[in-house]
This record gives C-alpha cells, structure tokens and sequence, in this order.
C-alpha cells in the first residue's frame, strides 16, 4: 500500500508541473531550453521525494481540510534556517619582540696597535791578547849508540902443537927396529907457532839514554776576556688615536604580550530540511487572464522579469514565480496561494 501511494505521489507532482497548466503557453522562448529546466525541476522533486519517502513522511495523498473550489499539490516547502551568533577565534595571542635600537656617540679613542712586548738584545763578547808559553816538543829521552872499538894485537900462534915423533937414530943406544933393521929413535919435536897480527875489539859497542829536555815557544794570541749574552729588554706599546661610535645605550629588547582577536559570526544554520506540504495553488478551476496579468505586474514590480505581460502562464512567468519563491522563502515548484498573497495578488 505504501508503494502504491508513493507511485500516486510522484504522478501527481508530474501532473502539477507539467499537467493542470497544459494549456500554459511557453511563450516566445526556446522550448528546448524549457524543457531541460523542467526536467531538472522534476529531477530536483524526484530526488527530494525519495529523501522524504526514505525519512517516512506522514503526509498523506489528499490535501488536509480542502475547500471546494480550490486546487491543491504537493510542493515543496524550503528548509528553514537560523541565524545564530558565533565567536571564533580570528588570531591566537601571541607575543611580539620589540628592540630599542642602540644609542652611539662620538668619541676619540687610544687604541694599541702593536702591543708591549720585550726583545732580546746580543751583547757581543769582549776579547783580550795574552802571552803565553807553549810546549812545541815534550821533554823526552835519546838513545845515542856507541860503535865498538878495535885495536891490533900481535900473538903467536901454535901451527903444530909440541910431539913425539920416531926418527932415524944413531949408535948404540938407538933402539934398532927388529922388522928392519934400522935404528929408530924417539924424539920430541917442539910446539910449532906461527906469529900472526889481528884486530880485536877494545871496548863493545853499546848504547846509552841521553835526556832531551823540552822544546818550547813563547805566542802571543787573542782570547776571550768576557763571553757573549743576551738581555731582556722591554719595548712599549704603540698607540693610536681614532675616531669612533660608542654606545651611550644598549639596545633593549622587550617582550610585548599580543591578545588574541575574535570576531562574532552569524551563521545560517538549518533547523528544518525542505519537504514535501500540501499547498493550495492555482490551476484552470481558479485561475484565468486577469489574475495571471496582475501576477506578472506584481513580478515586474519586484525587480523579476515575467516576459509579456499577455495574462498567459509562461516559461519566463513560472521562472518569474520560482526566483521570488526563493528568494523569499516560499515553496516553490507551483504557483500556490500563499505567493500570490506575498504579492498582494488577490483571486
């Protein structure tokens, strides 16, 4: 049962738009473009109807406490908003350094270019000439040798020392060799010595030490009296005078404490959607020329632009009639009677 009254709904805003003004005339415009418009319109209505039928809406299909004489649709009534106040925070407070610049003034200054230091200074050494005796050769000692010496000594010499020798005798009392025969006698026969000259060494040759005293020389030569040293000597600064800017002030920062900013917004807020209500409207019953002419003047008066003002429900009347439904927030989709009052159009 609710399919069905739902498919009778959807007919009947069907018919309202394009239905019960069928003989409304589309003026001098273009029909295509009118058409498209309507078939948005009736889009917008399809879609707003299923919102309604999935929200279960409890309109029913014939208009509450209808009066005889009067055609009524379905339109559809726009959401209603409020205006409600809001404060926002625009900027979160914050805080901003603000720096005193510095204060200089002119001023002569004594400024060291080359700083105190201290140098070494050489002195040099001191010399002096003395006279001394040196030692050319050491005192040593002298081997002298002394040849041998000869001398000439005159001595016999025994050639034949002294003998015996048998020798041939002579009477009796020479013994008479028996072998034969003869007289042999013994006789001694003196040393032979022979007188010879020779040189024989008087006195060896021999050696002897003999002291040589040491050799020595007198020079004269130059020495060092006073070696050389070094001193430490200070050595002052330098200075110099310059022209210069000196702070009279330091700069100076200080911390300044921002509040934050807010701002009082109005914002719309919907408190009831748009939905579907039944409306009284005007149709062929309770309608003609006359009624329609008034409209359009009511329109043009308004700042709207209903075309011809010829008493014939147009395109350009109907978009006519929905700009001012909403810009005055009427429900819009039909002519209804309560725009027609907002005009101060009567019947």
């Amino acid at each position: 049962m609710k399919l069905k009254s739902t498919g009778f709904a959807i007919a009947a805003l069907s018919v309202s738009i394009l239905s019960g003004c069928a003989n409304l005339n589309l003026g001098n415009g273009n029909t295509t473009n009118a058409l498209d418009d309507d078939l948005d319109r009736i889009a917008q209505l399809e879609a707003e109807l299923d919102r309604l039928r999935s929200s279960g809406s409890s309109q029913g299909l014939t208009p509450p406490n209808p009066k005889a004489g009067e055609c009524y649709a379905r339109v559809l009534t726009p959401a209603r908003y409020e205006t409600r106040s809001q404060t926002i925070e625009t900027m979160a407070p914050s805080q901003r350094i603000e720096t005193t610049k510095a204060e200089y003034v002119h001023a002569n200054q004594r400024i060291a270019i080359q700083a105190a230091s201290t140098k070494l200074v050489v002195i040099p050494a001191t010399f002096k000439t003395v006279t001394e005796t040196i030692v050319v050769h050491e005192a040593s000692q002298r081997l002298i040798k002394t040849a041998a010496t000869f001398r000439t000594v005159t001595e016999k010499v025994m050639v034949k020392p002294a003998r015996t020798e048998w020798k041939k005798g002579k009477g009796p009392i020479q013994k008479i060799d028996s072998i034969t025969g003869e007289i042999m006698c013994l006789v001694e026969v003196p040393a032979e010595y022979k007188t010879i000259t020779k040189r024989i060494i008087d006195q060896p040759a021999s050696v002897r030490s003999v002291e040589v005293p040491a050799k020595t020389k007198t020079i004269t030569r130059r020495v060092v009296d006073q070696a050389a040293t070094t001193r430490e000597v200070a050595v002052p600064a330098i200075y110099k005078e310059i022209h210069i800017h000196k702070i009279s002030q330091p700069a100076v920062q200080r911390t300044i404490d921002i509040p934050g900013k807010t701002q009082t917004i109005s914002q719309r807020v919907m408190v009831q959607s748009s939905q579907l209500e039944w409306r009284s409207i005007l149709c062929e019953t309770n309608t003609n020329g006359d009624v329609v002419r008034r409209l359009q003047r009511a329109l043009k008066a308004e700042n709207y632009n209903p075309g011809p003002i010829d008493g014939i429900l147009g395109r350009e009347t109907l978009a006519a009639v929905n700009g001012y439904q909403k810009a005055n927030g009427l429900a819009s989709g039909q002519l209804t009677i309560a725009t027609l009052r907002k005009l101060g159009v009567s019947q």
